[in-house]
């Protein structure tokens, strides 16, 4: 009947995390960067060619009217018959030619530095690895006198792993931003293709793009989305050759084929951006040119009267990948000299959450109770584990929430609402029987009450009984502060608090239904931890550690699971005591929730402080709860 506890409130955390100090000056970050001076010499040079394509062309014209000769030459006559047909087969064959060289094009997207609209400034909750992002800027600026006077090998690859929505590619634009160079953006699934060959083409096509650009711009970023796509580890069936006859099965004799890794191989394509990623350095144009001819000269000398060749200049180039399966990628992308750096990017801790809340409400129309430090604090910790991209999702719904309220700025209860939905699903409208209503608030009041009596150390943040999912009801809580570990005492309270609704059914029914089903295989789960995993009942022996699933080996050995039978026995047992004692908290909870269907945060411990406040004949100011408005998802019939 319940769901997993939801993320709760906590003490007030900082605004924001102490920013990181600022990278020791050196000789490399001293002056105009690398880059800049490039962009300026290959700007002039641009120039000058311009200047004197054009000063040739006024030469000729001068010249040309000087000696009274036609500046253009006359158009020869031709016949109409002979013109058109010899048109259609120019026309064909560009067309021909336009198929074949389209499919080897590639599939990049440039974007210029003043057309990126995010600067590092801007990217949000990545603490963690925002000083090694600002010091492969600096490296990659300054990559020439870092290579000339200090000896060093400039770093050429990053690879940026972690969850979807953890600010990966937007941390790429805001790096090439900050260089000030362009920013090629690839897919990695758009490199794949159904023709024979094609896929390698297009990679030779982006990292010729890249180098180009790196050479005509100054320097240049590529960005490979989810390079997992085209990068798998080499072996096994996905990289074995493909068997005699496989190509005409698959697509005849022409080689399109309907599946891109029988047709190339993970081997082959991993082989070609492997190649790849060591040509950043390869001759260019007129370089190229010029060499080849060195070399056709050098044949007819002797040893001693050789020309010497033009060596490659270094190319300002920033290689950056992405992907959340690291561990699947080939070994030998990952090693120095093309990825040299590996960034894990991870949900936000709770000063990265609480800054990424102030950077989304700046933007969104909020009532005042969300300035408020510790709305926007609890707010911040009851988003543990989640990305920034769903913290943001977040305050989308919670505008759409306030929409439906029919006024224009969120509130903290839309917040919240908006939160439950996305963990658990939107509210159904369901027509209970009278009895149902009183036994699912009652229910979830045992919940509550043995929550709030047995940990201290935890925030109830949500009460409902409205149906979510397979949830008819839910108590959203979980521990005050951020924490990574746990105690006896704290898991013994959660297999408590998970058979305080089965207890209060008991009671107050004399029996339970199966509505406390969901919460005995979750009171299981966690004594199977305490039992099997932590040594926190005697035995010392981990079944976690045979690999397999840690509840049903503990299921299958008599001894520990008779050590579980304890711990549930003596929870429900201690929960029982309990609730019988304070059953006026359990009935005032009840009727709050049979009253209003829902009740969050500072609601749910009001309603149990009067109730004990009363029950002791202390007298205390009523507290006003707002009437309950009824919304399409929260409404129970």
């Amino acid at each position: 009947m319940d769901q997993p506890a939801a993320p709760a409130a906590r003490p007030a955390i900082p605004a924001a995390k102490d920013a990181p100090a600022d990278l020791p000056a050196s000789p490399l970050r001293a002056g105009a960067h690398d880059i800049a001076l490039e962009r300026e010499r290959v700007r002039r040079r641009r120039v000058y060619r311009l200047a004197l394509t054009a000063l040739t062309v006024e030469v000729y014209v001068i010249a040309a009217a000087l000696m009274g000769r036609r500046i253009l030459p006359a158009l020869p006559t031709l016949d109409p018959m002979i013109v058109v047909p010899v048109l259609f087969f120019v026309l064909l064959t560009v067309m021909m030619l336009g198929m074949t060289m389209g499919t080897a094009r590639s599939p990049h997207l440039v974007y210029r530095p003043e057309q990126v609209d995010v600067r590092l400034e801007d990217v949000i909750g990545i603490d963690p690895v925002l000083e090694d992002v600002r010091r492969s800027i600096d490296l990659f600026q300054t990559h020439r006198r870092f290579a000339d006077q200090m000896g060093g090998t400039p770093r050429r690859g990053l690879l940026f792993e972690g969850l979807p929505g953890t600010g990966k590619t937007m941390t790429a634009k805001a790096m090439a931003a900050e260089a000030g160079v362009p920013f090629l953006f690839v897919s990695a699934t758009s490199f794949q293709s159904m023709y024979y060959g094609a896929t390698a083409k297009k990679i030779r096509a982006y990292f010729k793009a890249l180098r180009k650009a790196a050479r005509t711009e100054g320097g240049a970023i590529g960005f490979i989305e989810e390079i997992d796509a085209i990068a798998l580890a080499r072996g096994g069936m996905l990289g074995g050759s493909v068997p005699a006859g496989l190509g005409a099965m698959h697509g005849g004799p022409l080689g399109l084929v309907t599946n891109r890794v029988v047709s190339e191989g993970t081997g082959g394509v991993v082989n070609e951006l492997l190649v790849q990623m060591q040509s950043f350095d390869e001759p260019a144009g007129w370089d190229k040119l010029v060499n080849r001819a060195t070399a056709r000269v050098n044949l007819l000398l002797p040893a001693h009267r050789q020309l010497k060749q033009r060596k490659p200049g270094r190319a300002p180039i920033l290689l950056i990948a992405a992907t959340n399966r690291a561990d699947s990628l080939d070994p030998a992308l990952l090693r120095p000299g093309r990825f040299d750096r590996h960034l894990t990017f991870s949900p936000p801790d709770a000063y990265g959450r609480r800054a990424l809340v102030d950077h989304f409400l700046a933007k969104r129309a909020h009532d005042a109770g969300l300035d408020d430090p510790a709305a926007r604090d609890r707010l911040a910790a009851a988003t543990i584990g989640w990305t920034p991209v769903m913290i943001e999702h977040l305050l989308d719904e919670a505008l759409v929430n306030a929409l439906r309220r029919s006024v224009t700025a969120m509130s903290f209860e839309d917040v919240e609402r908006a939160r439950i939905t996305e963990m658990v699903g939107i509210g159904q409208p369901v027509r209970y029987t009278e009895h149902e209503r009183r036994l699912i608030a009652t229910h979830e009041a045992g919940h509550a009450v043995t929550a709030w009596l047995v940990a201290p150390n935890r925030t109830l943040e949500v009460l409902t009984i409205v149906r979510r999912g397979s949830a008819l009801g839910m108590l959203a809580h979980d521990d005050c502060e951020e924490v990574w570990t746990h105690s006896h005492y704290d898991l013994r309270a959660l297999v408590q608090i998970a058979m305080g609704g089965w207890v209060a059914e008991e009671l107050f029914f004399g029996q339970t239904s199966t509505g406390p089903a969901s919460d005995l295989a979750a009171a299981t789960r966690t004594a199977a931890q305490m039992v099997g995993a932590a040594g926190m009942t005697g035995s010392l022996v981990s079944f976690a550690a045979t690999g397999k699933d840690l509840v049903s080996a503990v299921l299958a050995d008599a001894v520990a699971r008779e050590q579980l039978e304890g711990v549930l026995d003596d929870a429900r047992s201690s929960v029982r005591r309990l609730l019988s004692k304070q059953r006026h908290l359990v009935e005032a909870l009840r009727d709050a929730l049979l009253d209003r269907h829902e009740l969050i945060g500072e609601e749910i411990t009001d309603v149990l402080a009067i109730a004990r406040d009363a029950h002791d004949g202390v007298s205390r100011p009523p507290v006003v709860l707002e009437p309950t408005v009824d919304h399409s998802d929260t409404a129970l019939a």
